[in-house]
C-alpha cells in the first residue's frame, strides 16, 4: 500500500508539473505575441507610412477653411513670432503685423488664467522663464494663477529675450523703463491691436490649463470670441484632455485641433486605410510636430487627411528646407518661432 500511494503521488506530481508547464508555454506565448504585436504597430510606419492610402488630392472644395494646400501655404507665428521679439507680447504682434519683409496669416498664442481671473498670454505655467518674475518674487516657480493681473503687469517680459544676433535688447530693464509693448498682456488686448490691424487674419489659441481653471479659461475664451464674432477665424487647442471633452460637450462651435490621442489614432488609421466617414471625428486640423518613425509630414499622410476634409498645420518648423518640403508636401499651415525664415521658404514653391 505504501508503495502504491508513493507511485501514486509521484504520477500526480508530474501530471501538475507538465500542466503549469503548459499553462507557462501558454502564457509566455501571448506575451510574446503581444510583445511581437506592439513592435508591429511601433516599427510598421518606417516602412509602409510612405504607401498612398487614397489617390492623390488635386484639389479640395470642401467646407473646411484650413485646407489651403492648392492655394499658398499659410503662415502661422508661433507665440507671435518669438524668434523676432518677446514671445507673446504685444511687441511680437507689432513685429509680425508691420513687418515689410514678410506676411503672416495665422497668430499663435497661449493662455493662462491669473489668480483674478484674466486671461493673459503666457506659455509655460511660470513666469520665470520669459521675465524676471523670480528677482521680483523671489521664487523659482512663479504661476500665473497665485498673481493679479496687476502684479504680472510689473514684470518685463522681454527680460530673457535674444535676437537674431544675440542680442538683448531689454534685459534689466524695470519699473517705468520697461516698455508697455514688453508687459504681459491680456486676450483682449491682443484681439483690440491685432484686430484694428487686419480683421480677416485666423488665429490659433492654446488654453494652457486644465482642471477647473482651464474650464473657466475656455468659457470666457468662448465668450470673448463668440462676442467678438470670430469663431471661424480660431482654431481652438489644449493638451488637456478634460479640456477637449468640456469643449466637445459645452462649446461644439467651436474650431479645434486634435488632442494628442486623436493625433496618434488618426495615424494609426491612416497605416490601415480606415474610412474616417465612419468614424466620430470632432476636430477639423491636425497640428503636428515632424518627429521621426511616426513621420505625419509625408505626402501619403496629407493626402489621406485631406481626402477626409482635415487640415493640416505643423510645428514648430524653423529651418528653411524643412518648411520649403513641408510645403511642397501640401502642408495648409506652418507654425513657426521665424516667420521671416518660412515665408521666404514658403514662397519659394511654385504652387
Amino acid at each position: 500500500m505504501k508503495n502504491t500511494f508513493l507511485a501514486d503521488t509521484s504520477v500526480s506530481k508530474r501530471f501538475k508539473d507538465k500542466y503549469r508547464a503548459k499553462v507557462a508555454f501558454k502564457i509566455i506565448g501571448i506575451v510574446l505575441a503581444c510583445i511581437l504585436g506592439l513592435l508591429f504597430l511601433l516599427i510598421s510606419p518606417a516602412f509602409t507610412g510612405s504607401l498612398p492610402r487614397v489617390e492623390a488630392v488635386t484639389a479640395y472644395s470642401g467646407d473646411n477653411p484650413y485646407i489651403t494646400f492648392d492655394e499658398q501655404c499659410l503662415i502661422s507665428a508661433h507665440r507671435a513670432g518669438g524668434a523676432l521679439a518677446p514671445e507673446n507680447t504685444l511687441k511680437a504682434f507689432e513685429t509680425c503685423l508691420t513687418s515689410t519683409e514678410y506676411k503672416v496669416d495665422i497668430l499663435e498664442f497661449d493662455l493662462h488664467l491669473t489668480k483674478d481671473g484674466e486671461l493673459i498670454l503666457l506659455h509655460d505655467d511660470t513666469l520665470n522663464r520669459t521675465s524676471d518674475a523670480t528677482e521680483k518674487f523671489g521664487s523659482k516657480k512663479v504661476y500665473a494663477k497665485d498673481k493679479t493681473l496687476a502684479e504680472i503687469k510689473t514684470l518685463n517680459m522681454g527680460e530673457n529675450f535674444v535676437d537674431e544676433n544675440g542680442n538683448t535688447p531689454y534685459k534689466g530693464l524695470r519699473g517705468n523703463d520697461v516698455p508697455t509693448e514688453c508687459k504681459v498682456i491680456t486676450l483682449d488686448e491682443v484681439l483690440d491691436y491685432t484686430e484694428s490691424v487686419d480683421n480677416t487674419l485666423n488665429y490659433i489659441i492654446e488654453i494652457k490649463d486644465g482642471g477647473n481653471i482651464g474650464r473657466t479659461a475656455t468659457d470666457k475664451l468662448y465668450s470673448v470670441i463668440k462676442s467678438r464674432s470670430m469663431l471661424e477665424r480660431v482654431i481652438v487647442g489644449t493638451f488637456e484632455n478634460e479640456i477637449t471633452k468640456y469643449m466637445d460637450e459645452k462649446y461644439p462651435d467651436f474650431i479645434r485641433s486634435a488632442s494628442i490621442g486623436e493625433v496618434l489614432l488618426t495615424y494609426y488609421r491612416f497605416l490601415f486605410n480606415v474610412d474616417l466617414n465612419k468614424c466620430d471625428v470632432r476636430f477639423e486640423v491636425l497640428q503636428i510636430p515632424v518627429i521621426p518613425v511616426f513621420d505625419m509630414s509625408q505626402k501619403s499622410f496629407i493626402d489621406y487627411c485631406h481626402h477626409y476634409g482635415i487640415a493640416l498645420q505643423y510645428w514648430t518648423i524653423n529651418e528653411y528646407d524643412e518648411v520649403k518640403k513641408l510645403t511642397e508636401n501640401g502642408a495648409d499651415a506652418i507654425i513657426t518661432d521665424n516667420p521671416k525664415t518660412a515665408y521666404n521658404a514658403v514662397s519659394s514653391v511654385k504652387k
